[in-house]
């Protein structure tokens, strides 16, 4: 095609201001609101509309189709993979870790968006029993283990002991040690059958843009239920987060049971470079060849990389930067 190249990266900061331009051109707009039909209401705005404000309309929308279009290829590879799964009585645990509003809950909508609802569960268990507490951390995790020909994701896992527990002063320091000195162990006789997939990723959002997102979730009542007593100290626990984080690679990275990084303070490319990363992570039969498998490196980090990345950080300038 002649002309112009497209770059497909998006550009979040500019997509967001396009998305809240679209709002407050309709709320300037608000004498509409009486019209019956969608339709009618849709006309009328258009005509009111400036040519600057209809553009910025008109590439907020694209950007989304062509962002939604893109993730399209690999959904349905995730389709290929998950009959794979049933084809082959194998399992695979999914583990969605990381910061607060790092984009986690976005992401599993979009990995099993076209998914079969009769193999796979999204569990995001919440706080544990008085008869839970008395028992084993891992117990409440283990009896929701896929069978055979399933794929179980965690929405927050097991590694809550490791970082929000740990910090919060949910657990005591003998929990802690306790749960960071056998994990391994644990994972590893996951596996062990050769049939469970252990796939573990952590989302990681910059300070800023995490304030940004809490931002929107406290004025937004669509959003406002997100916005938890935990997201409103995370901001002042940060630091403290980021040494429970290099204190969790430093003990539970292992070539058996691998972390990947994944930077998410661009939605779209988090979202399409998990995807990837779970096509890599877990062979099937009948990988498209035409597609692009390539993980984007700035977006996807395994855990030792990050590791030597925090570690010159501390050598450098005596902190931990993220």
């Amino acid at each position: 095609m002649a002309g112009k190249v497209i770059n497909w990266r998006s550009d979040r900061l500019q997509s967001t201001r396009q998305i809240a331009s679209i709002r407050e051109i309709i709320h300037d707009l608000s004498e509409f609101d009486d019209f019956e039909n969608h339709a009618d209401q849709a006309r009328a705005l258009l005509n009111r509309l400036k040519s600057k404000q209809r553009n910025s309309i008109i590439e907020a929308a694209l950007s989304a189709h062509l962002q939604s279009e893109a993730l399209k290829p690999y959904q349905a590879e995730l389709i290929k993979l998950q009959v794979h799964l049933e084809n082959t009585g194998q399992k695979a645990i999914l583990l969605f870790d990381g910061r607060d509003a790092a984009g986690k809950g976005g992401t599993i909508r979009r990995v099993t968006r076209y998914m079969n609802e009769k193999h796979y569960r999204v569990l995001a268990l919440g706080k544990p029993s008085e008869v839970q507490r008395t028992e084993l951390h891992m117990k409440r995790y283990i009896e929701q283990f896929p069978h055979a020909g399933e794929l179980v994701i965690f929405d927050r896992s097991w590694y809550n002991r490791a970082m929000i527990e740990q910090v919060m002063g949910f657990c005591t320091r003998h929990q802690y040690r306790q749960f960071m000195d056998r994990v391994n162990d644990y994972e590893n006789s996951f596996v062990s059958d050769g049939k469970t997939h252990l796939l573990k990723l952590y989302f990681s959002v910059s300070k800023k843009e995490q304030a940004r997102r809490f931002e929107r979730r406290k004025n937004d009542p669509l959003r406002h239920w997100k916005l938890s007593e935990v997201d409103l100290q995370a901001q002042d626990m940060w630091d403290q987060l980021t040494e429970a984080k290099y204190k969790l690679l430093k003990k539970t990275h292992s070539s058996e049971s691998p972390w990947f990084m994944i930077r998410s303070d661009d939605k779209h490319l988090a979202r399409l470079e998990t995807i990837k990363l779970i096509l890599n992570q877990i062979k099937y039969r009948g990988r498209a060849r035409s597609l692009d498998f390539t993980i984007n490196p700035d977006i996807v980090i395994r855990g030792d990389r990050e590791l030597k990345i925090m570690e010159a950080q501390l050598a450098k300038k005596g902190a931990f930067k993220e």
